[in-house]
């Protein structure tokens, strides 16, 4: 039954039930979505119900979920474009932030019950009440992710974060965008208090019954740093360790973050609200904001591609190197049965070994950590083709070796079964020939990695049936993976656009330009890895077999610099380009008066920028979004540029295809800007 309370209110997302003993439970079920997302009109209602509970207060305040999949995702970053093109975007900031002051100001206990996700906004309504409860299980997880759209949170979580947890655990937590388990949460005191699902309900009554008091040691951390010398201390501190990850100019959020806390972190709720507000809405404006909410939805129509259903179970990978091994722990960890295969078990026995510390880094929980090991089985005779509903070919690259392969595994391969390869540029239509079932038939090309790099590309042929693209795309995604289709020519998408990129690099080493120096001009463009770094991590045995490929490609010769030594591949051999010690590069010092040339970073970055134009113009992808969204996620390309085409879109084509015009004058044919310019 509804509350007297809350006669003449229509509300279509929230209900509201007072129990018997006092309390008043607040369900938000978001009429409209299968996530409560928090929209305009579920703040208006939210806000409608505090002004009522204000004025005839019941004994507290339940605040809890009514979906299955969890509390609060966040703000509803659909409507965003449509707030910012109206120019309310302020508006909407301060209206939260008025909504949320009012459910804070409250003068009775009041408390967020937490299951599943509670993200952003979510997490900014639990800040905003008195204490706060959590289910144990696994789905749930709770952060203020903002400053991946290039914001932080501005309804009221910059400004009660710090005064709830202490500055360092709030600064981590909003500064990395991580999302805590709910003991993670209890340890920095974001909880109050960590239950089983099935109680949530009646602990959170209890807890707005009886209250709690939290530790000592947690009320002091929280008063200390946020003292005026607290603040000038410590904010410098922060600022110093962000700058060793982002640049203040391409990420201007955290670090306004940093100064807007160390300014008003000591001034009363409201006024520090009003600063939170002026600086989120300034921040909302900019490119980098832009263009990381652009990448959010890039990554969402990724995610979309196949649906759910995908109808595999089991995973057979063939290739027990680095690739293969890699490929077969991750689909075990994500849920699939696997059988690894190779020609004997001494070359099986080292992924299983690198699997097991994948198992014991992600799977804290010991039996689920058995259970993991347990779904990854060598298979030396490769009897796991005959049951695998996905057999992935990861052995070197070698279209006569491959070919074999495959008609090998089609003598026992099950009707209806996929057989993909993981080949990073052979031609598809190479590896096709002779397929029994082409419609089956794929490529599947993961990145190394294979844990770290979230994209995989579905690599197309003309004799590829549609459904078996939708089934790999919905496999990607029940990897957590992120799929992009390609076509398959040379280097798909990903390796053809940084094919260019790391041989200009090369042969600007070989001119005698210092590594560190090429390498800092990358960075300052917002690559994540130098280009003479990133050489040796892939190999320089590797990058010179894809720049041959490239090469003959585009009928050029392969430059002089590309010459490998035995036993100087790079990071493998502990010497490449640099030198390697426990895994990481010795750069040389360069001289201090070293000026590096004007024109490097154009020498760098437009070959990519000149492949990606091609790569549109070949329809190696359907889109120039799709275009952006591979780059991004399987390069790490600057995402506050919003990818390659976006920056060319904000910079000029005009502008950049002149600077192509004056390196191919001045350095010749591998600058000869390709066809696709004009249509952009």
């Amino acid at each position: 039954m509804e509350t007297a309370m809350f006669d003449g209110l229509r509300l279509a997302h929230w209900r509201a039930d007072p129990r018997p003993d006092g309390i008043l439970v607040l369900t938000l079920d978001r009429a409209d979505q299968n996530v409560n997302a928090l929209s305009r009109a579920v703040l208006d209602e939210l806000e409608s119900m505090v002004e009522r509970i204000a004025l005839e207060l019941p004994k507290g305040v339940v605040i809890i979920s009514g979906k299955a999949a969890g509390f609060i995702p966040g703000a509803d970053i659909k409507g965003f474009g449509d707030i910012a093109a109206k120019g309310q975007t302020e508006d909407w900031i301060r209206h939260g932030q008025l909504v949320f002051q009012k459910l804070a100001e409250l003068r009775c206990p009041t408390v967020a019950a937490i299951h599943g996700h509670c993200m952003g906004g979510g997490t900014e309504i639990s800040l905003a009440c008195r204490y706060r409860i959590a289910s144990n299980d696994e789905k749930t997880r709770i952060g203020l992710p903002e400053v991946k759209l290039g914001i932080y949170p501005g309804w009221g979580g910059s400004v009660r974060a710090p005064r709830l947890l202490g500055a360092p655990a709030a600064m981590d937590l909003m500064l990395t965008g991580r999302s805590l388990s709910a003991s993670a949460a209890r340890a920095i005191g974001l909880v109050d208090k960590v239950v089983a699902p099935a109680v949530l309900l009646d602990e959170a009554v209890k807890l707005a019954q009886r209250g709690t008091t939290r530790p000592f040691k947690q009320r002091f951390l929280a008063w200390a740093t946020n003292t005026g010398p607290g603040r000038a201390l410590l904010a410098p501190q922060i600022a110093k360790q962000v700058a060793r990850k982002a640049r203040k100019e391409h990420y201007p959020a955290p670090f306004a973050l940093i100064e807007t806390w160390r300014r008003s972190g000591g001034l009363p709720v409201h006024a520090a609200l009003k600063a939170e507000a002026k600086s989120v809405v300034k921040l909302a404006a900019t490119p980098t904001a832009h263009n990381l909410v652009r990448v959010f939805f890039l990554m969402d129509r990724l995610k979309s591609l196949g649906g759910k259903d995908h109808g595999i179970s089991k995973v057979h990978v063939i290739g027990a190197g680095v690739m293969g091994g890699d490929i077969a722990a991750w689909c075990a960890l994500r849920g699939f049965e696997v059988t690894l295969q190779d020609r004997e078990m001494k070359y099986i026995q080292p992924a299983l070994d690198r699997a097991a510390k994948l198992f014991e880094k992600k799977v804290k929980d010991e039996a689920k950590r058995a259970a993991t090991s347990a779904r990854l089985k060598a298979d030396v005779e490769g009897t796991g083709v005959a049951d695998a509903d996905l057999v992935i070919e990861a052995i070197f690259e070698n279209l006569e070796a491959k070919q074999a392969l495959f008609a090998k595994v089609e003598e026992t391969l099950k009707p209806g079964a996929i057989l993909v390869s993981n080949t990073s540029s052979i031609p598809l239509t190479d590896l096709r020939a002779g397929r029994k079932d082409p419609a089956r038939f794929a490529g599947l090309h993961y990145f190394n990695p294979v844990a770290l790099m979230p994209l995989v590309e579905i690599v197309r042929h003309d004799g590829l049936d549609a459904e078996t693209e939708r089934r790999l795309a919905a496999f990607c995604k029940a990897i957590d993976k992120l799929p992009v289709p390609v076509a398959g020519t040379p280097g798909f998408l990903v390796n053809r656009i940084l094919a260019p990129y790391m041989q200009e690099a090369i042969v600007a080493f070989s001119e005698g330009i210092p590594g560190p120096v090429i390498d800092k001009v990358a960075l300052k463009f917002g690559m994540p890895m130098g280009p003479i770094e990133l050489v040796d991590t892939v190999g320089l045995d590797v990058a010179a077999s894809v720049g041959k490929i490239m090469a003959d490609f585009h009928g050029q010769p392969l430059p002089d610099a590309f010459k490998v030594e035995d036993g100087k591949r790079g990071k493998k051999d502990g010497q490449g380009l640099y030198k390697w010690e426990n895994g990481r590069a010795v750069k040389p010092e360069v001289p201090k008066d070293y000026q590096a040339p004007e024109d490097l970073e154009d020498r760098l970055i437009l070959p990519l920028l000149n492949e990606a134009v091609s790569c549109l113009h070949d329809g190696v992808v359907s889109d120039a979004d799709l275009l952006d969204a591979g780059v991004i996620f399987g390069t790490g390309f600057a995402p506050f540029r919003g990818g390659p085409i976006q920056h060319i879109k904000a910079v000029g084509a005009d502008k950049l295809k002149a600077r192509l015009d004056t390196l191919h004058t001045r350095y010749g044919a591998r600058f000869k800007p390709r066809a696709g310019w004009d249509a952009l």
